[in-house]
Formats: structure tokens, C-alpha cells, sequence
């Protein structure tokens, strides 16, 4: 499932944008599956809680992907 996020702001750090598209349910959450490398931005795993995530960025956890618009 692919889902389009439009943000205002020139980039939103991926735990920020994990709870801003209802991936995760808590900022708790989207530390520990970044944490745990179960997070991947443009198809890489990333373990960077505060990773700039920019305009055309895909990020993925399990069957779900974002594209940053």
C-alpha cells in the first residue's frame, strides 16, 4: 500500500513523519522499529531517528510506503 504525504516544510524528521502518517501509534514506537532496523528510506534500512526526510523520499515499514510529497 503506497500513501502520499504532503508536508509545508522543506523536510520532517522520520520518526516525526512515522506518527504524522499513522504508521505508528506513539513516538516510543517509531524509536524502537527504527531502532530495530525495520524502517527503510529509499529502500535502505535507517537507524536515524532524526533523518531529514525530503520531498520524493520513500519510506517503507513492512507492506506500507510513504512517498513524500
Amino acid at each position: 500500500m503506497t500513501e502520499s504525504v504532503k508536508i509545508t516544510t522543506e523536510f520532517i524528521k522520520l520518526d516525526a513523519l512515522l506518527k504524522f502518517a499513522s504508521m505508528v501509534n506513539s513516538g516510543g514506537e517509531a524509536k524502537m522499529l527504527i531502532q530495530n532496523g525495520q524502517i527503510l528510506v529509499n529502500d535502505e534500512i535507517c537507524t536515524m531517528r532524526g533523518k531529514k526526510i525530503h520531498s520524493g523520499d520513500i519510506v517503507t515499514y513492512g507492506n506500507k510506503k510513504i512517498i513524500l510529497e
